[in-house]
């Protein structure tokens, strides 16, 4: 056990796990609002956006602790240690994370930990990015004629691990007509297509959506067998979420219309 259970005699805090959404804060739900109001200490991740601290207190203290793709974080296990210990503090802590907390936000990680100290926490839903990129661009992730379910999977396996079986997993999509949204997969795009190529045809449509639901939010629609190449011209990055499959023949089908303007691809120097 990593700690030790609290003394049932104590008088201990709360904790709440809130998802701060995918960035544009006006997506935070009333619930989440609420939280974040009554909240004493804050640990709040480097992808939520400033404005929701807005409707933190005055009083209450904030603590970054950065968790970011492909930069320095903040270690899981010190960020756990500060949820516990500001909790059995007598604190009303809640913990701050982009996106939703079950959806690759180790929030089931923290949960565990909290346990093991005899901390129950409660967990505020968030709508994630997989979800708010495709929405912006009014294109659904189901559709009953184009896919009749829909993967939110990693692109970024833990270390040791050998990760997502892509050939399986694409001939799945092929057969059962998913759509598939990859997280954290930008870095790894170039290993993700290939694999996924031997399930998926290369004119499976793609589109890539950097920065979900804020100002400037930019997407890319492409092919799979494009899918690296796309990325690279437009110079799309972190943090992004590549959704593959027919649903996004709808963002076609929008920009076709002019309904929606894809951006140029970047411009590289001589």
């Amino acid at each position: 056990m990593r700690n030790s259970p609290v003394n049932p005699t104590a008088t201990i805090g709360t904790c709440t796990l809130v998802g701060a959404g995918p960035g544009d804060p006006e997506l935070l739900t009333l619930k989440a609002v609420k939280a974040i109001a009554k909240a004493t200490v804050l640990l709040v991740d480097d992808l939520v956006n400033i404005a929701v601290l807005e409707h933190a207190s005055p009083d209450a203290r904030i603590v970054h602790v950065g968790k970011r793709g492909g930069c320095k974080s903040t270690p899981q296990t010190f960020i756990e240690k500060l949820m516990v210990n500001e909790t059995l503090a007598g604190e009303h802590v809640v913990r701050l994370k982009g996106g939703d907390p079950f959806i690759f936000g180790r929030g089931g990680e923290e949960i565990e930990a909290l346990r093991e100290a005899g901390i129950e926490a409660t967990v505020v839903n968030g709508i994630t990015s997989g979800l708010a990129g495709l929405t912006a661009l009014n294109t659904p992730l189901t559709h009953r004629d184009h896919a009749h379910g829909v993967v939110f999977i990693t692109g970024h396996a833990k270390p040791g691990d050998e990760g997502t079986d892509w050939r399986q997993l694409a001939q799945t999509a092929h057969d059962a007509k998913l759509t598939l949204v990859i997280y954290m997969g930008i870095s790894g795009s170039e290993h993700i297509q290939q694999e996924l190529l031997h399930g998926l045809p290369a004119s499976t449509p793609v589109v890539v959506i950097q920065n979900a639901s804020l100002p400037h939010q930019r997407h890319a629609v492409t092919t799979l067998g494009d899918l690296r190449s796309t990325i690279e011209a437009h110079q799309l990055a972190s943090p992004s979420v590549i959704v593959v499959g027919d649903v996004v023949r709808g963002v076609q089908a929008a920009q076709s219309r002019g309904d929606i303007i894809e951006p140029a691809p970047a411009q590289r120097a001589l």
